[in-house]
């Protein structure tokens, strides 16, 4: 690899070394390998599902947690809408009453923002001509400029004459079950450098309100992604792809880069979810309850997983624990010795949320062994795995759940101290990815998964949790939908 000093002032630049260059461009002529599935997770062996009693009492018994306990939601919140609007900016450049979003822009009364459309697009006797208005409106910056701006600032929700963004409902959702001690609700957002002034203005307009009706503080953070987590492309031999001014070109890294972030946060308990999963008030009922009872179980969990811990600094197994933490979270830990069950215990903990797969794209729970023949709980994307393995790609048909990024973490040891996350990262997790700039092939590289490779060594626990807890916004049309309506 041939690097020339202006390639090396712009590696300092983005505080890359030319040892990470180096190593990727290895992974990306070695390629990653297939995982190797043992089975797919399902109800009875890896999803545990909770009977309608022990949810209640799991949900009931937060508060008492959270009232000692310092918690944060953490929501990746960076990605543009851009792909949101897609057929609209199609529709825009191929007007037609046949393009398939007609249909979604003919119930422009639906929508949040409707509003805004009535007071500033004029009826027109051409149809058409109406609803490329309506069109360019929404997503142009000489409108409401939704084709560019982030899911969060985009107004999701009606309530009467107001309307809530994607920001504002994950405030509401925070201030109810990530309230802890001393009633403050912690939230930290990742966002893009462009448009953080933004969503601060927003937030800022809006936490008195919500503090007010919901009787909560608000601490509320941000960060970017590290520029640091940017990995190079290259060319169809490998070799460093360049513009053609003859840079280097760098690509994000994919929301794997985000185990760099979340792994600042200082909290008890970690939820994570997707920016563009929220849902009106009258729906928010199931959501809470569950993510309370989930929260509940990852503390009951990591508390037998301490005590166990400490027993065995004093040197002892007390194996009715062993056998409990065993049976929750999966293991093989017959006959382990005291310095061998505190090597596989003391890591951090994840609970996932697993919903039955009906048909949304998303990562699937798996049984996965290693390179020692050891099985383990993974959430699994469907690139990790060997198209040409018909035995393989058996076990992904008959996965039966799917995880829709809700996880609650517990990231602190039994002593209470961080762990550092980038210790539990599997490296041959990325993924590889055929691209094109200038009309020009490359291929790009991803880091591995922020709830797939990224956790891949940590404690895991899958509980199934009811499809209105996922109610992803992935295209405008999805803002028609029954569970974003009659909020």
């Amino acid at each position: 690899m041939n690097l020339n000093k202006t390639d090396l002032d712009f590696l300092a630049q983005k505080g890359i070394s030319t040892d990470q260059v180096e190593r990727q461009i290895e992974d990306f002529k070695k390629g990653f390998p297939f995982v190797d599935l043992d089975s797919p997770a399902i109800i009875g062996n890896g999803i545990l599902r909770l009977p309608e009693i022990e949810l209640d009492q799991l949900a009931f018994a937060f508060d008492a947690i959270a009232s000692n306990s310092k918690l944060t939601k953490f929501v990746p919140a960076s990605g543009a809408a851009s792909r949101m609007f897609k057929e609209v900016f199609d529709f825009i450049d191929n007007p037609s009453l046949d393009h398939k979003i007609v249909k979604t822009l003919e119930q422009s009364e639906n929508f949040a923002f409707s509003k805004a459309i009535k007071d500033n697009v004029e009826e027109n006797d051409s149809k058409l001509d109406y609803l490329v208005a309506v069109a360019k409106f929404i997503v142009l910056n000489s409108g409401l400029n939704y084709g560019n701006l982030p899911k969060g600032l985009i107004s999701f929700h009606k309530y009467g004459k107001d309307n809530r963004t994607a920001f504002e409902e994950h405030l509401v959702e925070g201030g109810i079950y990530s309230n802890g001690k001393g009633n403050v609700s912690n939230l930290h957002f990742t966002v893009s450098p462009e448009h953080e002034d933004a969503i601060k203005d927003l937030i800022a307009d809006k936490k008195d309100i919500y503090e007010t009706g919901l009787q909560v503080s608000f601490d509320i953070s941000y960060s970017q992604q590290d520029s640091s987590t940017d990995t190079v492309a290259v060319d169809m031999n490998n070799e460093p792809f360049r513009e053609e001014d003859g840079s280097l070109l760098f690509r994000p890294g994919g929301h794997g880069a985000l185990i760099q972030n979340l792994n600042q946060i200082d909290s008890d308990i970690i939820f994570v979810k997707n920016i563009d999963n929220v849902v009106p008030d009258h729906l928010k009922e199931t959501t809470i309850q569950y993510k309370k009872a989930l929260a509940t179980k990852l503390y009951n969990t990591q508390q037998n997983i301490y005590t166990l811990l400490e027993a065995l600094d004093s040197g002892e197994i007390i194996q009715e624990l062993v056998e409990k933490i065993a049976f929750d979270l999966g293991l093989d830990l017959k006959g382990k010795s005291a310095s061998e069950l505190k090597e596989i215990l003391n890591r951090p903990i994840r609970v996932c949320g697993m919903v039955k797969n009906e048909g949304e794209p998303g990562g699937g729970p798996f049984w996965v062994k290693d390179e020692n023949g050891n099985k383990s709980l993974q959430i699994i994307e469907s690139a990790q795995i060997d198209p040409t393995d018909i035995g393989q790609q058996e076990i992904l048909k008959n996965s039966s759940h799917f995880n829709p990024v809700d996880l609650i973490c517990a990231t602190k040891d039994y002593k209470g101290n961080k762990f550092n996350l980038l210790d539990f990262v599997d490296p041959k997790t990325g993924f590889i990815s055929e691209k094109s700039k200038n009309g020009k092939e490359l291929k790009a590289m991803e880091l591995p998964g922020l709830w797939n490779g990224a956790m891949a060594n940590w404690l895991t626990l899958f509980v199934e949790v009811p499809v209105i807890t996922f109610n992803p916004v992935k295209t405008i049309t999805d803002l028609l939908r029954e569970t974003h309506q009659g909020a």
